[in-house]
């Protein structure tokens, strides 16, 4: 099913009250083999890099 424009502004709206976002850059096709290290993990990239910090910081799960 795709968005609609309204749900994907509401999407967007909300992303941005709820979450902080920012960049990390690799050399070029080290993205590709991390994101297919956080598959094999059954992980999304995004998941292993919260993953990866939350160990590393010693945060709880979320």
């Amino acid at each position: 099913m795709a968005y609609s424009k309204s749900v994907n502004k509401a999407v967007q709206k909300y992303s941005k009250k709820a979450y902080d976002t920012f960049v990390v850059r690799v050399k070029k096709g080290k993205k590709e083999a991390i994101q297919k290290h956080a598959e094999s993990k059954g992980l999304s990239l995004n998941s292993y890099i919260n993953e990866l910090i939350s160990k590393d910081m010693e945060y709880p799960k979320e």
